[in-house]
């Protein structure tokens, strides 16, 4: 019984433990790659974990999906479970738009804007203006602490929209560990 199941499947145990092997190195040279970039960027921050979990999302649903077709699954099974899944994802985004703005604006943060924690912004807002210090950047938020010691939960996807002053930087010289 367990040989023949062998037998009858070894293309597709093949195909899943190669998948699993580029799986694992693909997780390693995507967090190395990431680690790198943040490095060279002086973006030593929590933030760096965070865009490689986003980053390993990204790559266990692709082997998922590679496993149900090495396994057999018809392509058109397939494209229907994922059109519906999207619609149910879409509706439930539709109705959340500002998680999904705030987490891509908090990638995009990430990657290419110019502050990091410790460094003290003025937010160009008409009606509320702010001037404070980044204590810490989320997936959805920026943590801000003004001189008055008052904490601002402000949204990352604002952060984008609005003009944003670097005024100084507390902590030029410090290294930030996880």
């Amino acid at each position: 019984m367990e040989i023949s199941f062998i037998h009858e499947f070894t293309r597709e145990l093949i195909a899943t433990g190669t998948l699993g092997i580029l799986l694992i190195l693909l997780r390693i040279i995507s967090t190395k790659l990431v680690r790198r970039y943040a490095k060279l960027n002086q973006k030593l921050e929590h933030r760096t974990n965070l865009v490689i979990k986003y980053i390993h999302l990204l790559i266990n649903i692709l082997v998922i999906i590679s496993l149900i077709l090495i396994w057999g699954v018809q392509t058109q099974d397939i494209i229907i479970a994922l059109s519906s899944i999207t619609t149910v994802v879409g509706v439930a985004m539709f109705a959340q738009w500002s998680i999904l703005s705030n987490i891509t604006s908090g990638i995009i943060l990430f990657f290419s804007f110019p502050f990091k924690i410790g460094d003290i912004i003025k937010i160009h807002d008409k009606d509320f203006p702010i001037e404070a210090e980044i204590v810490d950047i989320g997936a959805f938020h920026v943590f801000l602490k003004t001189n008055d010691d008052e904490n601002i939960i402000y949204p990352n996807n604002l952060l984008l929209q609005k003009g944003i002053s670097v005024l100084k930087n507390h902590f030029e010289n410090k290294e930030f560990v996880d």
